[in-house]
């Protein structure tokens, strides 16, 4: 008899089928001696559309709302059909007599295994494959410890009630407000509260006054002293007259150094990544959008099997992860993070390790290199950055503290305070890692008060006659939300709370936020093709469609209350502290409440973009809108669905300024346009990158790497060597 494995895709199926020895390849499967593999292509099955139980919920009508089958079904996705049937024919086999769950370990993973085996009325025994990484160890350590699926039912539970609860309440609201407003409009419990977070930094924006504020230093002996106030500890001073009388009197008195005091300080390194840590940084770094930065890092789970698993919400290790930490060294002990690999071994990985914490690691453990060596001219330049921030902070943790002198000078000039500060490296420890010292100009950037390289001071040194300076400042608006400051909006949103009671903020802490670090990114995107989010540059604007959304959807949707909730009660499920059906007859009772509500609400919405042009399919006037990267044309009839790129952004730089391009047109006839005025036709744009090598491709580049690495392997004398090869003494 054999054991069926179900992946959650092909490419994890042929890591565990290499390790289980099934080389044979059936139809969407790979069979060995003891097992068979088969996999999903992410969800195979999914809940029923609305026409799936009555042919009147085909047509959108605002008089069959809400609609509420009294049992939420499920079907197979057309578009995966095969693979689902191929699945199926090995579940039947007779020879089969248990499965195994090999999918994702996590809520959604559950939900793609399960609802095959719902689908498919299986009766046969199941057992969990629970691993954080797809390396070849991982799998044979995971099938030697292989649990029983039951253990695992409530969290099936509590995903089921996620997919049900988000279709009663977003397709019947979506419904609901597109047939009121006959307009292409969408809400949902994560989606919606985002708009609302984005519209309400836009209108503190718009409501910000700057205010003008003052500060006085005294420079002298080559070091910058700047007034404080000795109550507050501020160095901002408000009203004009008063900084004036400061700086006059400070130009007439000598200053007198009061304390200097020095204390050495040790500060540890940040915390591993989690997803969100990780999609912040690449957008800051780089401006890799959330949804790319998740493409790449699972390419470097599955593809390369170099990183672990990489939807995980935890910055901390479990306790059976540290005998492996030294394994995961030895892997990425090569070219640039070798030293410090070795340097890392050094440390003492023993004891109370302060990344090491059982309780705040839910499903998987934060995302730190596999044991599996790494090839980096197998990585794309793409993958090779997120990569190469994953291994640093990995080293940055286990190496020793940055160690440094902190000096702070009091001084007096007649009753003014004034103060400096200067700081002396001891010993960098973890900022090793850190080639460009980021975290320092980070932390230097939010002082009042910077660092200084300080001379030797003592207390009571009188300085005669310092350079005072009096500078007028003024107060910033809050910056627009980037792709990284939204995705941490959306982990902590306590700010954006309208009640603020201690229970609802711990909910919140406790639920994660809004969305999960599996979701987040999708979010971000979707709001995208729905044309409710636009970029400028890296930051992101509400579309005219969007504010009017926010004034049309019911309140109760826009507070990230509602989804804090919702997450905290799916975890109960989880943990079997609360039951799935009573969950669900509030679900119902919520949703009767949204519809009646929209139904009563009175609002109008009104298309702002429309253009002159028709749509060639239904002659209806066409919607000019902003995508992420390009400019579009669209039907504004829903059913019509009709669009057409005008224009797109392109990663093609200017030969002037070096900024991304506009390539407008297809084709020979496309023309490529910059913000600074320069343009250029296609032929002539593929003539000048021909000039400049820009032809070369990514996969050229890699094979002549790998014809470097091998020539610097043979013989200097290689080319005589091969010609004595073939004499016969």
């Amino acid at each position: 008899m054999k054991t069926l494995v179900i992946a959650e895709k092909p490419s994890v199926a042929r890591d565990i089928a290499r390790v289980l020895g099934c080389s044979k390849k059936e139809n969407g499967a790979l069979e060995g001696n003891k097992y068979i593999v088969t996999w999903a292509l992410g969800h195979l099955v999914t809940l029923k559309d609305p026409e799936d139980y009555d042919k009147k919920y085909k047509e959108w009508n605002m008089a069959v709302l809400p609609m509420m089958p009294e049992k939420l079904q499920i079907k197979v996705i057309p578009q995966t059909g095969k693979q689902y049937h191929a699945v199926t024919t090995q579940l039947a086999r007779k020879d089969v007599n248990e499965i195994v769950i090999a999918t994702d370990a996590g809520r959604e993973g559950e939900l793609v295994a399960r609802w095959i085996l719902d689908k498919a009325h299986n009766q046969k025994p199941c057992k969990r494959l629970w691993i954080s990484s797809v390396t070849d160890k991982a799998i044979r350590e995971g099938f030697a410890n292989l649990k029983d699926a039951k253990e695992y039912d409530n969290l099936y539970r509590a995903a089921v009630s996620r997919a049900e609860a988000d279709w009663l309440v977003g397709i019947n609201a979506t419904r609901a407000l597109t047939c009121k407003y006959n307009a292409q409009l969408s809400c949902g419990r994560v989606q919606t509260p985002t708009l609302a977070m984005i519209a309400q930094r836009e209108q503190e924006i718009r409501e910000f006054v700057p205010k003008p504020y003052y500060t006085v230093t005294a420079a002298a002996g080559g070091v910058v002293y700047t007034w404080k106030d000795e109550k507050s500890g501020g160095t901002r001073i408000s009203d004009p007259e008063k900084a004036k009388q400061i700086a006059e009197k400070a130009k007439r008195y000598p200053l007198v150094l009061q304390n200097v005091e020095k204390k050495k300080k040790q500060k540890e390194a940040p915390l591993f990544y989690d997803l969100t840590e990780l999609q912040r940084d690449a957008s800051a770094r780089f401006g890799y959008s959330a949804k790319q930065t998740l493409n790449l890092m699972q390419s470097l789970y599955e593809t390369h099997k170099v990183l672990t698993y990489p939807r995980t919400d935890s910055r901390y290790l479990t306790k059976d992860i540290v005998p492996t930490l030294k394994e995961r060294l030895d892997a990425v002990s090569i070219g640039p993070y070798k030293a410090l690999a070795q340097q890392a071994k050094r440390s003492p990985l023993n004891g109370k390790l302060s990344f090491v914490n059982d309780a705040k690691v839910s499903d998987h453990h934060a995302i730190i290199p596999t044991e599996q060596y790494v090839q980096l001219s197998a990585l794309s330049n793409e993958e090779r950055r997120i990569y190469d921030l994953v291994v640093r902070r990995f080293l940055a943790v286990l190496l020793p503290p940055c160690v440094y002198e902190e000096t702070v000078i009091q001084a007096f000039i007649e009753k003014e305070c004034f103060t400096a500060h200067g700081k002396r490296m001891v010993e960098k420890g973890w900022q090793e890692a850190y080639e460009d010292n980021r975290y320092d100009e980070e932390d230097e950037a939010k002082e009042e008060v910077r660092e200084q390289n300080l001379p030797l001071l003592e207390a009571g040194m009188k300085i005669g006659q310092p350079k005072i300076s009096l500078r007028e400042g003024k107060t910033k608006p809050p910056a627009r939300f980037t792709e990284g400051t939204l995705l941490s909006a959306m982990e902590n949103p306590v700010r954006y709370m309208e009640n603020r009671d201690s229970s609802l903020v711990k909910t919140i802490g406790e639920a994660g936020g809004l969305g999960t670090v599996a979701t987040r990114a999708d979010i971000i995107e979707k709001l995208f093709r729905s044309f409710l989010l636009e970029k400028k540059g890296n930051e992101i604007y509400l579309t005219s469609k969007a504010r009017q959304l926010l004034k049309l959807v019911p309140a109760d949707l826009k507070k990230p209350e509602l989804t804090a909730s919702w997450e905290m009660q799916l975890n109960d499920i989880a943990k079997g502290k609360k039951r799935r059906d009573v969950f669900m007859k509030e679900i119902r009772s919520y949703t009767v409440e949204l519809i009646d509500e929209i139904k009563t609400e009175e609002g109008t919405f009104r298309h702002d973009n429309l253009t002159n042009k028709k749509c060639p399919n239904c002659g209806k006037r066409l919607l000019a809108v902003n995508g992420k990267n390009a400019k579009l044309l669209v039907c504004q009839d829903r059913e019509c669905g009709y669009r057409e790129t005008v224009s797109r952004t392109t990663n093609a730089r200017c030969p002037v300024c070096h900024k991304r391009m506009e390539m407008i047109g297809k084709g020979e006839d496309a023309t490529f346009v910059c913000a600074c005025g320069h343009k250029e036709r296609m032929t002539k744009f593929q003539e000048r990158r021909k000039k400049e090598g820009g032809g070369v491709t990514k996969r050229d580049v890699a094979a002549y790497m790998k014809k470097q690495k091998k020539e610097a392997e043979e013989p200097v004398n290689n080319a005589f060597a091969a010609a004595l090869k073939g004499i016969k003494l």
